[in-house]
Order: C-alpha cells, then structure tokens, then sequence
C-alpha cells in the first residue's frame, strides 16, 4: 500500500466534496499571496476540477487569474480485487495576474 504523501502548499486535490470547498481553498491560497494554484484531480473529480477553476476565473477573481497550463495524463491504479484500471487525471495551473 502506498504511502500518502503531503500535498504542497500550492495545490488544491480535488475529490468529493462540494464544489464550492476548493473554490474557497483556491482563493485562500491567491489571498495568501500564492503566486500559483495547482488544482489536480483524477477521474470523475475531474469535471469538479473544471468547475472550481471556472468559478475562480468568472465569479471571484475575474480579470486576476489566468490558467497557466492544463496537464492530462492517466494513471494504472490496482483495484482492490488485484485488477488493473487506468484512471484519467488532470493537473489545472491557474497563475495570478499583476
């Protein structure tokens, strides 16, 4: 079994929560003076992922944040049956304007 890992300081992992968690971590991260926020999430927290960024972007820092670069990739996961799946990620550099 895999060790956890702490996240750094910078990034935003994105799971099951409501939406509006990582919007609200996002923009505490850009308040604190975090010059880049990396939201990340892997399969169907995706789509959570899109929106935390989009409603950074549009509703709370328009014209303060752009997105840097957008990474997607896919990772071989053991299920715990022993099987094999991949499962897609995706790794959002949102950068702050000056």
């Amino acid at each position: 079994m895999a060790q956890a890992t702490a996240a750094p300081s910078n990034v935003v992992l994105v799971g099951k929560k409501p939406v509006m968690n990582y919007v609200l971590a996002t923009l505490t991260l850009l308040n604190q003076g975090v010059k880049e926020v990396v939201i990340k999430a892997r399969g169907r927290a995706i789509s959570k992922a899109v929106d935390t960024v989009e409603i950074v972007r549009k509703r709370f820092l328009p014209d303060k944040v752009d997105v840097k670069e957008i990474k997607i990739d896919s990772q071989v996961i053991q299920n715990p049956d022993g099987r094999q799946s991949r499962v897609s990620t995706i790794e959002i550099v949102l950068v702050r304007k000056d």
